[in-house]
């Protein structure tokens, strides 16, 4: 969320900073001054969701047509200006910054609890005031992003900095983005998403430049100033009583700045009057109160640090040390050149980051190591560099996609590996290995599996967007998934976090190489999930789960690397198998795409909860169907009667299932296309909505498909479908008016509110919510064994 109160301190204190730009403009100043090269931005796309989303609906599980028709709109706005989009999205939680991340989700919790009592109070949704993005769209936006053509990339540590390190080493137009740490990062122009007005181009630019004249500092200075005021790695209490000491002896404080306004004023003030006059005398920690955070702290302030950059407040290394954000190697023994390479955090393998083929002479992409002088980048963003670093795609290598037949994109040249913590040590060899321990306990990732082809597939569509957890589960065996809309008070439903995970732990199986149920050693997922009752002070301890696949368990290297025809059939065989509906594949095969997908996935939920009736079966698929008629415009006009809380949860119960086929998919090599399982091909949050309070009331069939008779035969073979293999598994779906027999749901059991782990593992029959949400009391002898 960038620098703590550095938001507010610009819009009040220092509005100069802001500028009104014309991106049109600047786009034609670029092209003029780079001839060839086709101006750039780089998109922050995590910031954007919320300006992004602007269907009048939100608590129905999404309005997905809506949504994907304004971001067709948003690139078609920039394509029409000539201007090149390339998206950057969070691929991972970094280690050091999982406190911060509980931090939030634990609020949002708070938020979604507000948002359920307004709407069982209310029976309305409430007003954007309390708006929350629907569940799974930063999943579906790079897919959405994608289908459009756009070069969409997953970061392989914080996306900030893998956005300020491409648009400076691309030489890009500027940032679009909502993060002051866009204001700290010595990149390219910072413009922001907020203040975008779509059909003129015109945006705020906040210039780091004004910033540092209006605090009396240098650019160099900003990162730690920013560690100083508080960012996501040095927490706002660390240096709470400096900050307090530099206040009670500034003597300039302004009345309009409020208290932390004057705070930022007192800290520069420090930093320009105290600090600079014993630069180059005296280290950083004998200058500020680091303590027992030293590590930390510099940790913090080397985050800012783009490659071939350096700080003046860090002791620098000795040469031929090695920085943590880039390699140097010699081009040539007897030249002085260095040319960057790209390290594989796995394979220890250098790769020249840009290549002419006709040349053979490596093309370094990033900025000399050891700058003469600052570059400005206020008055003209074209300013930053010389020399042009085109963006065009036809200047950068292909690198093959493996067995994923819709990938087209390239890998980018600015992704890095993970924060060293080794090369920290050597640039401060005051550290010792325990401080640094005592810094980030888990820093240090374990590689789950040893392959390094695998890694090599799973890590490219992993930057690619192509993928979901996969790359996370083999990498570094942690995963999380953020909030969803789940009534904490609703005893009848179970959390998606329960209901998906048997599908997760066959996934992990299969991913992490052959083992048995309930061994006491093998492989262990931590799962952050968030659901009612969990405190996330430590992550589910989750093992694989076993699952059947006819001919035997194909190998990830038969799945992702097999050219064969046949090798199809099996990816789908693993597919069903994760989803332990392998019974089921010649009536799944029968049913036409794009519904094949929606009708696996309704098949699962319904052989999972009990307390999923036969009128949720008739709304989900009358939805579906009646889907495929409609324009985006009658889905905006569509009216609601009333919202209904139980409705609002299965919504998001469907779309967090969609998401879990996007890892389902990847982890078995595509057997499906991924539109198979978009949500704007196959659902529809106010569409669903309607169906399911028609179904409420007892209507018709014909009623919920609008008499429109062809799609009646379809209803019916889909939910023969549904039903049959339900019926498979004991699972017999009836009508809420049957819910007092004593033959409700799978034979010889009775009741409700709960859901099962697997039909021959685990532990079947157990209520859901003893099975965690607001159990963790337990976890340490139940829980964490399943």
């Amino acid at each position: 969320m960038g620098v703590r109160g550095l938001q507010g301190f610009v819009g009040s204190t220092c509005p100069h900073i802001c500028t009104i730009v014309n991106i049109h403009e600047l786009a034609e100043r670029h092209r003029n001054k780079y001839p060839g090269c086709t101006p750039t931005i780089v998109v922050d796309a995590m910031c954007c969701l919320r300006y992004w989303y602007t269907a009048e609906s939100w608590v129905c599980g999404g309005q997905w047509r809506e949504y994907y028709c304004a971001l067709r709109n948003f690139v078609a706005a920039f394509t029409s200006a000539g201007i090149k989009l390339i998206f950057f999205f969070d691929g991972m939680v970094e280690p050091g910054k999982r406190d911060e991340w509980v931090k939030r989700r634990l609020k949002n919790n708070r938020e979604i609890s507000k948002i359920f009592h307004y709407i069982k109070s209310k029976r309305d949704q409430p007003g954007r005031n309390m708006f929350f993005i629907p569940s799974g769209l930063a999943i579906f936006t790079r897919f959405a992003l994608k289908t459009l053509g756009q070069e969409t990339f997953c970061s392989l540590q914080e996306a900030d900095y893998e956005v300020a390190s491409y648009g400076l080493q691309h030489n890009c137009l500027g940032i679009l983005g909502e993060d002051t740490d866009y204001l700290i990062y010595d990149t390219c122009p910072y413009f922001s998403i907020g203040d975008l007005c779509l059909e003129s181009l015109q945006t705020i630019m906040l210039c780091r430049e004004k910033l540092c004249e209006s605090l009396g500092l240098r650019v160099a200075d900003l990162p730690l100033l920013a560690c100083l005021l508080g960012n996501d790695i040095t927490p706002e209490s660390m240096f709470e009583s400096f900050r307090y000491k530099c206040l009670s002896s500034y003597a300039s404080v302004k009345e309009n700045a409020g208290k932390k306004g004057n705070i930022i004023l007192a800290v520069s003030d420090y930093i320009s009057k105290v600090l600079h006059l014993y630069q180059g005398e005296k280290k950083i920690e004998e200058m500020l109160p680091l303590g027992p955070n030293k590590a930390l702290f510099y940790k913090g302030v080397t985050s800012y640090l783009l490659p071939g950059q350096k700080s003046p407040w860090l002791v620098q290394k000795p040469k031929g040390m090695i920085t943590d954000k880039q390699q140097m190697v010699s081009l040539n023994p007897e030249s002085k050149q260095e040319v960057p390479m790209c390290i594989d955090p796995e394979f220890k393998q250098e790769v020249p980051v840009c290549t002419n083929p006709e040349s053979m002479q490596e093309v370094p992409m990033c900025m000399d190591p050891e700058p003469n002088q600052e570059a400005s980048m206020c008055t003209d963003p074209e300013s930053k560099q010389e020399v042009p670093m085109c963006t065009d795609s036809e200047s950068k290598p292909e690198v093959s996609q493996y067995t994923n037949p819709e990938s087209k994109q390239k890998l980018p040249s600015g992704i890095d590996t993970e924060f060293n913590l080794e090369a920290l040590m050597c640039t401060h060899p005051e550290f010792k290995q325990e401080d640094v321990m005592d810094m980030e306990p888990e820093i240090k990732q374990v590689t789950m599996v040893s392959e390094s082809e695998i890694l090599k597939v799973a890590r490219m569509h992993h930057v690619h967007s192509e993928s979901y957890l996969v790359y996370n589960i083999l990498s570094s065996g942690e995963i999380e998934c953020s909030n969803t809309l789940e009534d904490e008070l609703d005893q009848a439903l179970p959390s998606q976090a329960f209901i998906y995970r048997p599908v997760r732990q066959r996934v992990y199986a299969l991913l992490l190489g052959d083992w048995k149920d309930g061994a006491s050693t093998g492989p262990v997922v931590k799962e952050w999930f968030v659901y009612p009752g969990n405190s996330l002070k430590h992550p589910d301890l989750v093992r694989p789960l076993q699952m059947t696949v006819q001919g035997g368990t194909p190998s990830l290297e038969v799945l992702w690397l097999s050219q064969e025809p046949a090798v199809q059939a099996q990816r789908l065989d693993t597919l069903l198998a994760c989803f332990n509906l392998s019974s089921s594949r010649e009536e799944l095969q029968a049913v036409e795409s794009p519904l094949r997908a929606l009708c696996c996935l309704l098949i699962y939920l319904f052989v999972q909860v009990d307390t999923l009736s036969l009128e949720d079966l008739h709304a989900f698929i009358a939805q579906a169907l009646c889907l495929q008629g409609k324009s985006t415009s009658q889905l905006m006009h569509l009216q609601l009667d009333y919202i209904n809380s139980r409705a609002v949860q299965l919504g998001s119960l469907l779309v967090r299932g969609l998401t879990t086929l996007v890892l389902v998919n990847s982890a078995c090599g595509f057997p499906w296309t991924t539109s198979e399982f978009m949500p704007w091909n196959v659902f529809d949050g106010k569409l669903f909505h309607q169906k399911y309070l028609q179904s409420e009331k007892g209507y018709a069939v014909e009623v919920l498909l609008e008499q429109n008779r062809s799609w009646l035969t379809k209803f019916h073979n889909l939910k023969a479908v549904v039903c049959k293999a339900c019926s498979k598994e004991n699972r017999r779906i009836v009508g809420r008016t049957h819910w007092d027999s004593p033959y409700t749901g799978r034979q010889g059991r009775q009741g409700y509110s709960s859901y099962r782990t697997d039909s021959t593992h685990g532990h079947s029959g157990q209520s859901w919510r003893n099975q965690g949400s607001g159990g963790r009391q337990h976890e340490r002898n139940h829980w964490r064994r399943y």
